[in-house]
């Protein structure tokens, strides 16, 4: 295949898919802002407890060819004051602080604060690295070896990082191809029932860790140093400016992991490869970093020993804030032909790659008259994105208790987030598309949601598709009571039935929340596109009759009914 060198993004080649449209855009612009960052943890004992350790880590300045963060102003305060207080650098270069109560009150408090000037330039980078890579320095090696959690050592890992990289001559493109594997293979679970590469490899599935963790592994066995970044994101959304109209992004406010990886030109480059390459928007705060997750434990850790007669364990519970005091983005987006299936933005790039072109979907099936009067709906069916953190209280998340030693044990953060949008307002409509490749009969749309508060009523509206957007309407399910909701913590399904008969034939339709009243309703969202399409969930307006906005991530929803052999 004849070489190209380019300007260019995302180079993703989709290896061992069917046909899908490629989902790739060539980012340009700038993110700047001021921030007040705020932790607020309160630790709860119980009778029994005879020593409390709590640890964090001072978040560093951090510079790379695009991401940037400036830390200024760190405070931490403990009430009451711990027995024994120490600061330490540790191998990997961070300053640890951690704080000790010996017979622990019932409650502790602690308060960490501080500024961070974050910055993201998005414009064009020029990395020449060829691959395979040689000569790594000496202190970069140590992020070339496997581990428990990144097993880059292990046969499959290692064939199927040989198969991405066939014919690769250049480290960016080496990259791109993992990075496209990942995206389009790996589908965002909160929680799985592990966090290491091979699960996510063999499952499909796994959350910020793993998408972290498998990337690593692939690059890895292929030479390429990559270290794993523990921070924190910010839900503050942002605007992606492109032709057709805005995409809109935003995360869970909450603890994340991500990577980055080494260039010898460029030095450590940040990557989130759940959706983006070569760089990380300014609403992450980079804390820790380290060859896994298993490592990077060290802020937010809690260890303590108890006797054998203690009724229970500590919990802890954590409050994050980020307070904009100023914010600037300019960002645009060029959608590109090429690329994965799954949305992923990268800036401009030159780098010598391969072009390979992705086809567009196949058309649903057509289904004549004369076969429609012979379907026969016999038999039940559930679809949609159906995976989410059901009835999980996310001021107390789970987080497993590991025993050190005999009476010693251990927590570590929480990687738990709260991924929902506030779906009642009266100035904003949203719409889930969903897409079916064969026949049904309708009877249920179950929506992941959690009642704050409130009154009024809840319905569905379903719509047909009108170019990729909510078009005719369909039908209209029950009305629902906001009262009949539960307001304990945690999300769960609310089933919305419609008593006329529906028949849908293969094609993509809409869903879309209605209410009346004030309900204070949040709409639980998974990161990225587990199910539907890029452009298949969106917003507008009340007063607009464009559904020009669209969404990075997709609701968590439920089809119900019968269909066909």
């Amino acid at each position: 295949m004849r070489k190209l060198y380019l300007w260019m993004t995302a180079v993703l080649i989709l290896l061992c898919c069917g046909p899908a449209a490629a989902e790739n855009y060539t980012v340009d612009g700038e993110m700047g802002s001021q921030i007040r960052f705020e932790i607020a943890k309160s630790v709860t004992t119980v009778a029994g407890v005879t020593k409390l350790t709590l640890s964090f880590v001072v978040p560093p300045t951090f510079q790379s060819p695009t991401y940037n963060q400036e830390i200024r102003g760190f405070e931490m305060k403990f009430s009451p004051s711990p027995q024994d207080e120490k600061k330490k650098v540790n191998e990997r270069g961070h300053e640890v602080i951690t704080a000790t109560w010996i017979k622990p009150p019932k409650t502790i408090d602690v308060r960490l604060s501080f500024n961070a000037a974050n910055t993201t330039q998005l414009k064009a980078l020029d990395t020449g690295v060829p691959f395979p890579l040689k000569d790594v320095p000496e202190d970069i090696q140590y992020y070339l070896k496997a581990t428990e959690q990144v097993q880059s050592g292990d046969a499959r890992i290692s064939k199927l990082a040989r198969e991405l990289t066939q014919g690769v001559t250049t480290e960016f493109d080496a990259v791109q191809r993992i990075l496209s594997y990942v995206i389009d293979h790996v589908r965002y679970v909160t929680p799985p029932a592990k966090y290491d590469a091979l699960y996510s490899l063999d499952s499909g599935k796994g959350n910020c860790q793993n998408f972290s963790h498998l990337a690593a592994a692939l690059m890895r066995a292929e030479g390429i140093p990559v270290r794993i970044v523990n921070g924190i994101t910010l839900n503050k959304a942002f605007d992606l400016k492109r032709e057709g109209g805005v995409l809109t992004f935003k995360m869970g406010q909450g603890r994340h992991s991500w990577i980055e990886v080494w260039f010898a030109d460029l030095g450590w480059v940040p990557f989130d490869p759940q959706q983006t390459a070569m760089f990380v928007s300014n609403r992450y705060i980079r804390i820790e970093t380290g060859a896994d997750n298993n490592e990077t434990v060290n802020d937010g850790l809690m260890r303590w020993a108890q006797r054998k007669d203690s009724p229970g364990e500590p919990n802890a519970q954590e409050t994050i804030n980020g307070d904009f005091s100023d914010d600037k983005v300019t960002v645009t987006g060029k959608r590109q032909d090429y690329g994965p299936k799954n949305l992923l933005l990268v800036p401009y790039v030159k780098a010598e790659f391969k072009k390979i072109e992705v086809l567009p979907p196949p058309p649903p099936p057509v289904i004549t008259e004369e076969e429609r009067k012979e379907l026969r709906f016999d038999l039940p069916f559930t679809y949609g994105n159906l995976d989410f953190p059901e009835n999980i209280d996310f001021a107390f998340p789970p987080t497993p208790v590991v025993s050190r030693d005999k009476g010693n044990f251990q927590k570590t953060k929480s990687f738990f987030v709260e991924t929902a949008e506030y779906v009642t307002t009266k100035l904003t409509q949203y719409a889930q598309v969903f897409v079916l490749k064969k026949p049904i009969q309708l009877n249920k749309v179950g929506l992941a949601v959690h009642k704050f508060g409130g009154d009024g009523q809840l319905w569905i509206d379903l719509f047909k598709d009108n170019n990729g957007k909510p078009g005719e309407p369909i039908s209209t399910s029950d009305m629902i009571n906001l009262d009949d909701l539960s307001e304990k913590p945690g999300y769960r399904w609310q089933d919305f039935e419609f008593r006329d008969t529906i028949t849908l034939m293969p094609g993509s339709y809409w869903i879309g929340l209605g209410f009346t009243g004030s309900p204070v309703l949040n709409w639980f969202y998974t990161y990225g596109k587990p199910v539907g399409p890029v452009e298949g969930t969106r917003y507008k307006g009340v007063y607009e009759e464009d559904w020009s906005g669209a969404l990075s991530y997709e609701f968590n929803y439920r089809v119900m009914g019968m269909t066909t052999k």
